[in-house]
């Protein structure tokens, strides 16, 4: 089965959804892909001026293609797909000086508020944020294909996942699918601040394109696939699915295609004929996940560790 490597423009072709469908009927296979493992790197870490750290498993640099395509996941529902799992439920109570209503401070009249006691918006939190972004653009100058994945609750469901097969630098990467897949995910309402604390967030660093003559040349649990094809218009169709979402659904090979191409708005009866004209895609990818709760101790331990006098940004939390 000959394979060959995808690389530039090729990689950021297909926009399609990453992960998370309801469980659907699916056409039966004999056999099943066995899990596997899915690659990981060594830690890159940046410490920025109020000591927030943001670990990023790193590999080979990937070369930047100048275009990026979003994939949003349009055409399935979403569903439960869980990542590793990450942070307690126990959440502190919320911190002096915040409101319990949300993530505005309750400002209080400062230097310069005059008689009319005018309260402060600015703070020294704005200053440090500047120090943090600074910090890690000069630190997360390397390039690659990413997804921000948003699940809620104790059982982890999909709240949002959108991501780019397009390398791009990290810092403003994660900061532009941070807030795309949080708040532009088309199968779901914009998330709201009382939803913080029930988060849970998984960055997925894409590597390892390889484009594969035969749709059954991928791994369950290992690998990540996305497919084109041609619709029953004639309309050239995409999708995806990230590494574990196939493992995590219970799916051998062909209940995956099947899923995808229905996903990816194909209505026709799907034979086998019609898998083999599929273009596949396989890939890997670096994985992290972090709970809110986790967030918020990381955030301590390092402010602390670095003998940082101020607190570490205060958060509203809620039981």
């Amino acid at each position: 089965m000959g394979r060959k490597r995808c690389v530039g423009a090729d990689c950021s072709k297909m926009a399609a959804g990453c992960c998370g469908v309801k469980k659907q009927k699916l056409s039966g296979s004999p056999g099943s892909g066995g899990p596997g493992g899915v690659g990981a790197g060594s830690g890159v870490a940046g410490t920025g001026h109020c000591g927030s750290e943001l670990g990023i498993g790193s590999s080979a640099t990937v070369a930047a293609t100048a275009n990026v395509s979003r994939a949003n996941g349009l055409g399935g529902p979403g569903g439960n797909v869980s990542g590793s799992s990450g942070g307690t439920n126990a959440l502190s109570p919320a911190p002096a000086g915040y409101s319990t209503s949300g993530l505005s401070p309750n400002l209080s009249p400062g230097p310069g508020s005059g008689s009319g006691g005018r309260k402060m918006v600015v703070s020294a939190e704005m200053c440090c944020f500047c120090f943090d972004v600074l910090y890690l653009f000069m630190s997360f100058v390397v390039f690659f294909p990413l997804f921000v994945t948003w699940k809620i609750g104790r059982d982890k469901r999909l709240r949002g996942c959108i991501g780019t097969f397009s390398a791009m630098n990290l810092h403003s990467g994660l900061r532009e699918y941070t807030l795309t897949s949080a708040l532009k995910d088309s199968r779901f309402p914009p998330m709201t601040r009382d939803e913080l604390p029930r988060l849970f967030c998984s960055v997925s660093l894409l590597t390892n394109f390889e484009d594969v003559g035969d749709y059954l040349d991928w791994e369950v649990g290992v690998h990540g696939i996305r497919i084109e094809f041609f619709n029953e218009k004639g309309s050239k169709r995409t999708a995806t699915y990230l590494p574990e979402v196939a493992k995590e659904q219970g799916w051998d090979h062909i209940q995956t295609i099947d899923s995808l191409l229905r996903k990816g708005g194909y209505k026709a009866p799907i034979t086998n004929d019609f898998r083999k004209t599929i273009k596949l895609t396989r890939y890997r990818s670096e994985k992290m996940t972090m709970g809110y709760a986790e967030y918020i101790a990381h955030r301590q331990h390092h402010h602390y560790q670095n003998g940082i006098g101020h607190p570490v940004p205060s958060y509203n939390h809620y039981s």
